[in-house]
């Protein structure tokens, strides 16, 4: 096991090839002990924050409450009665000296921390949001009670309407906007006036009026012994001392600053290998010139988004941590703040960190918002709207809606966006690889809510096959297509997450059907274990050419082959964010995306509507979504274009989907399981918490 870092716990480290020993001199894991607040509080926070969520998760279950941003409540108020929602709260509660740490720890100068639990310093540190309630309106009326059975004892439970919960987001969004605003002002005003890199201390004399001096008539200096005295006296300072004096609190703010600044830089880039990464990762992500420019005029913000590692990339560790920095959850109404001043209406840290890095790169045009959840949900369901008949050239009776006898049609598709190439096509260096969602959703009958406004009242089934079984034909259409396309008879590299990842084995022709096989279904959607384990495939690949890094992992060298992946996924990931930042700082990678979709689902369209915004400023990203019963070789097709990076007409296409005989591909086919010979073994990632 790895030792404890700042960033949180690593459970693994990998050897070092060889060829590193230049780098020997590189601090280890163990070596690594630089700290400040917001470290120590993300380490206290991040022990139970999963299990919370967990617990919330149940509680909601039980409740059947299926928006994830209504808590329960119960009818008797603050009278405990040992129910599953007391014990929830009571729970909360519990973790009130937590949720204080990590407040003082992330809040700027001058805010106060607040929270939603019922203290004796309720008044003191009471939540702004206190009159919005998804179970009240402004008159305290509202909601319906049901009885519900906990074990053998019937209980009480508040129940939601949806027009309340509908008035609360209103109520939620503006009082978002206007504190958010508030805060921005409000730091801005404490930033220094002077640049403090470039402030000289004010002369001594000047703040010392008993040596002031004036010239006389004739000539001579006079020293003002009697007026100085006077002023002493009458405690009235000449302008020229109380100039001197606001220089003088000004040179010390500012030196403060600066220094604290200049440790925690040192502190977290010990060496000069550490720094160019640092360096790289801001101009790979574009903001070198706008963290230049923060540092300089607002260095009180850049002190604050240092502490919480904004200018650096992702430590490799945080991959398999059930939780870490940018898996914490943001609170408005309950108190638990993010990082920057405008944290209000984002749903985690890494979201926050995502839209600040959008907003603050080079050539951004104008600032891009989150759309708050009722803009986000009218989008949704006009992309819904837009969807039309797939065109009906791609039809095939092999499709799995039509072998399991689903339907005679296909499902409405939206039509993506037509393909314009953003990013270099496919190379013969190039390695393709294909990483599978396997959560349990993906082997669940699909179902799509049922809304009532805003609300969620509950399900229904959707009459499709099970996202698993089309995940597997449109790879087995994909791998079938880019052999052919390739001359390339060995195949292509599988792996799959949940809340772990494993690595299956080389796909091709001959040899699907035992691969599948070993494909197994459960658990939660987390990428970026999966996106590690890829990395680490790619790079023990290609080892000779890239170098390891103690805390960043594999960094990528100007002759490493890119990497082309294909991403599979049912729904939106719990570390989606913080997979799409990750993204934003590589070169050396095109990931295509293949989203799979409830026919008439809201959330699947919501989701859909954030890829394609995150395509559109990445060009070493894209995107195709299909819902429903799917015309599979349309995706098929859709998904080529994206991942080969040029505009393959239809009759190259369908050349690419004959099957090619073995003896026109180079090389012979591999059938095992393994990888081939050039690469190791990849390791199942574990974590430490399971979620």
């Amino acid at each position: 096991m790895g030792a404890d870092t700042p960033h949180g716990k690593m459970d693994r480290t990998p050897t070092l090839p060889p060829y590193q020993s230049a780098m020997s001199g590189l601090p280890g894991p163990s070596q690594y002990a630089h700290t400040n607040a917001v470290i120590e509080a993300g380490k206290l926070r991040a022990l139970d924050e999963q299990s919370m969520a967990n617990h919330l998760q149940r509680i909601q279950r039980e409740c059947d409450i299926y928006n994830p941003d209504i808590e329960p409540e119960h009818p008797n108020g603050t009278v405990y009665c040992r129910c599953p929602i007391h014990k929830y709260k009571a729970r909360k509660a519990a973790r009130l000296p937590v949720q204080i740490k990590w407040s003082e720890a992330v809040m700027y100068p001058g805010e106060r921390y607040y929270h939603d639990i019922e203290t004796e310093n309720t008044i003191i540190h009471r939540s702004p949001y206190r009159y919005v309630s998804s179970y009240y309106c402004a008159g305290g009326m509202g909601g319906t009670t049901t009885t519900i059975m906990y074990g053998d004892a019937p209980r009480r439970r508040q129940r939601s309407d949806s027009y309340n919960y509908s008035r609360s987001l209103e109520k939620t969004i503006k009082l978002n906007a206007q504190l958010n605003l508030c805060a921005q002002v409000a730091i801005d005003r404490k930033e220094p006036i002077s640049n403090i890199w470039h402030v000289d201390m004010p002369e001594p004399s000047a703040l010392n009026e008993d040596h002031v001096t004036i010239s006389s008539e004739n000539g001579k200096s006079v020293e003002l012994s009697r007026l100085s005295g006077l002023r002493k006296a009458l405690s009235i300072k000449s302008p020229e001392k109380k100039e001197a004096e606001r220089k003088q609190k000004a040179f010390a703010k500012g030196e403060d600053l600066r220094i604290e600044i200049l440790n925690e830089e040192n502190g977290r880039w010990q060496t000069k290998e550490w720094r160019d990464i640092v360096t790289r990762y801001q101009e790979h992500v574009g903001m070198t010139q706008k963290t230049a420019d923060l540092r300089a005029r607002c260095p009180i913000q850049y002190l604050h988004l240092l502490r919480a590692g904004y200018f650096e990339p992702i430590p490799v560790e945080w991959a398999n941590l059930a939780s870490n920095p940018l898996k914490f959850k943001i609170e408005a109404a309950a108190g638990w703040p993010g990082i920057t001043p405008t944290w209000r209406g984002f749903e985690d840290t890494a979201e926050e960190r995502l839209y600040w890095v959008l907003n603050h790169r080079e050539g951004s045009s104008g600032l891009r918002m989150k759309p708050d959840p009722i803009s986000a949900m009218k989008m949704a369901r006009s992309r819904m709207a837009s969807a039309v008949m797939p065109p009906p050239g791609y039809y095939s009776p092999d499709d799995v809606c039509h072998v399991q006898h689903m339907t005679d049609h296909y499902s409405k598709q939206v039509m993506p966006t037509p393909f314009k190439p953003s990013d270099v096509p496919e190379l013969s260096s190039n390695d393709t690889m294909i990483l599978l969602d396997v959560s349990g959703s993906m082997n669940f009958k699909p179902v799509r809510p049922i809304y009532e406004e805003a609300l969620i009242r509950g399900y229904e089934h959707s009459t499709q096959p099970k996202n698993k079984d089309l995940a597997k034909a449109i790879i087995r259409r994909f791998t079938d297509a880019m052999i052919h396309h390739d001359h390339n008879a060995t195949g292509y590299r599988l792996a799959t997450f949940h809340e772990q990842a494993k690595y299956i084995g080389i796909l091709n022709h001959e040899n699907f059907d035992k691969m599948w096989n070993e494909v197994s279904f459960g658990g939660m959607t987390r990428v970026m274990t999966g996106w590690q384990l890829v990395k680490d495939l790619h790079f023990q690949k290609y080892s000779e050419t890239a170098s390891y890094h103690p805390v960043y992992g594999w960094q990528a060298g100007p002759k490493t082959p890119k990497l082309r992946l294909l991403l599979l996924l049912d729904g939106e990931a719990s570390d989606m964010d913080e997979f799409e930042l990750d993204l934003l700082s590589l070169s050396w990678v095109h990931v295509t995306i293949f989203l799979i979709g409830v026919d008439g689902c809201p959330h699947h369209h919501r989701h859909a509507n954030e890829l394609q915004r995150i395509s559109e400023v990445n060009p070493h990203v894209s995107f195709v979504d299909a819902q429903g019963n799917t015309p599979e070789r349309f995706v098929t097709h859709e998904l080529l274009k994206r991942h080969l990076g040029y505009d393959i007409t239809m009759s190259e296409f369908e050349e690419l989907e004959r099957p090619p005989s073995y003896d026109e591909l180079d090389g012979g086919v591999s059938t095992g399981a393994g990888p081939s010979s050039d690469v190791t073994p990849a390791y199942e990632a574990t974590e430490d918490v399971k979620a």
